[in-house]
């Protein structure tokens, strides 16, 4: 597992070492123009000299240079003394005097000012001075190599110390990445000491930067507790819902094998084909709302008229059952429109119908309408039935929830499934009551 702390090192000392070589670099190419133009002005000033010498005091030639060669002081103290090579020539090309370093052949062959030039494999640099009223060229150089060598030992003279500097900086950004991340680490041990069980909040104490991955981590832990409730809540409430059907279907049972006549067996058979029924209805219920919450659907788009004839053919037995009449109203523009996620479309309105016909009375009526809506379109399951009382409507989406006047039909389910399907496909779920009785459940789609 790689580490972000030796990441951030690696990345931070690379970072580092960049600015390192690009300020020895820039060093290196400031000091070597200084440099130059330090020795060229003492070329120049070493010319005058020896020029000045010989005519203000009439010394020999020899005497000038010995006077003017050295340029540095120092003797054989360091490296850079005596460096210096003059030259004097007459205008006719007669070599007068010359330093004792100097080369036999001319310095230069450039009748003034500065040059460069190779002699006997050693390149100078040179500054001729041309006094013509005196007839003589004075040539004084020093060797580029020279030069280059002074460079380096100037350049390292700075940058040793730097480089000496360097592991403490190096250790310095460890431990500043070490105590910057501290609080990871404190997150992750109070994360290690905990058991499955814990989702309680953090309680780590953790810097600006750091806050956000904590209240993630917070807001995972709180959801994960909610649906770890709604699980036990959904094996609580499925236990419950179950076992109450299959024991009426046991007494049920008992009396039609025990029934002293006909008309007694008969009711008892009918009981039983209820609790049948309403066993079969919550199974189904419950294989629906799994597949929601699971998110499994049809992986091919269908026509919105054929989701709406399937709805129909679904729901068509119960509706006999209760004598509801079904009535599906597509508009004509939006039936050939094709709708992603068919299976769930299918469960979400198949509960709205069922919800609807056991909400109806005998010879009701329960209309599937769908239409265009602006850029999108909306599907409304209408019934005629007593409604939703304003009591239960805040919580008549909930789990098992089956509102305060109950009759004791349904499981609490239907409405649950619909609002996790609509969520899922991106639509609204809406309840509004009709008039002058009933309810209007929509699913409103967007686009």
């Amino acid at each position: 597992m790689s580490s972000i702390q030796r990441r951030l090192f690696l990345v931070l000392l690379a970072a580092t070492g960049i600015v390192w070589i690009s300020a020895a670099l820039w060093i290196q190419s400031s000091t070597r123009t200084e440099l130059n133009r330090v020795l060229d002005n003492r070329l120049a000033e070493a010319a005058r000299m020896v020029a000045s010498l010989v005519d203000a005091r009439g010394l020999p030639l020899d005497t000038a240079m010995r006077m003017a060669a050295p340029a540095l002081p120092g003797g054989s103290g360091h490296d850079y003394a005596s460096q210096l090579s003059c030259q004097v020539w007459a205008l006719d090309g007669t070599r007068l005097a010359a330093s004792s370093q100097a080369p036999q052949k001319a310095l230069s062959v450039v009748p003034e000012g500065f040059s460069d030039r190779e002699v006997d494999g050693v390149t100078w640099r040179v500054h001729t001075l041309l006094d013509e009223a005196r007839g003589i060229r004075v040539m004084v150089g020093d060797s580029l190599s020279m030069r280059e060598r002074l460079l380096q030992d100037m350049v390292m003279g700075l940058m040793w110390p730097a480089l000496a500097v360097l592991p403490l900086l190096a250790a310095g950004i460890w431990l500043s990445l070490r105590g910057g991340l501290a609080p990871l680490r404190r997150v992750a041990e109070e994360l290690s000491r905990r058991g499955a069980e814990d989702l309680e909040p953090l309680q780590a104490s953790a810097p600006r930067e750091v806050a956000p991955m904590v209240e993630a981590l917070n807001g995972l832990f709180g959801r994960v507790r909610a649906a770890r409730r709604r699980e036990q809540d959904f094996t609580a409430y499925a236990a419950h819902e179950l076992k109450t059907p299959l024991a009426g279907l046991k007494m049920q049972a008992d009396v039609a094998r025990l029934a002293p006549d006909p008309a007694t067996r008969d009711h008892a058979l009918a009981q039983i084909h209820r609790a049948v029924d309403r066993t079969d209805r919550l199974v189904h219920q419950l294989l629906d709302l799994a597949a929601v919450d699971s998110g499994a659907a049809d992986s091919e788009p269908r026509e919105i008229a054929r989701i709406g004839a399937d709805v129909m053919d679904l729901t068509a037995a119960a509706a006999r059952r209760h004598g509801v009449v079904l009535e599906l109203d597509c508009e004509e523009a939006l039936a050939p429109r094709l709708q992603a996620q068919p299976g769930l479309l299918v469960t979400a309105l198949r509960n709205l119908v069922e919800n609807a016909v056991h909400a109806s009375v005998t010879g009701g009526r329960v209309d599937l309408v769908l239409r265009t809506d602006g850029g999108g379109w909306r599907a409304e399951v209408r019934d005629e039935g007593r409604g939703i009382p304003a009591v239960d409507r805040d919580r008549i989406t909930e789990r098992f929830y089956r509102g305060a006047v109950a009759t004791g039909q349904g499981s609490g389910l239907g409405l649950a499934i619909v609002e996790s399907a609509a969520r899922r496909m991106g639509a609204s779920f809406v309840l509004r009551p009709r008039s002058p009785r009933g309810e209007i459940a929509s699913l409103v789609f967007a686009r």
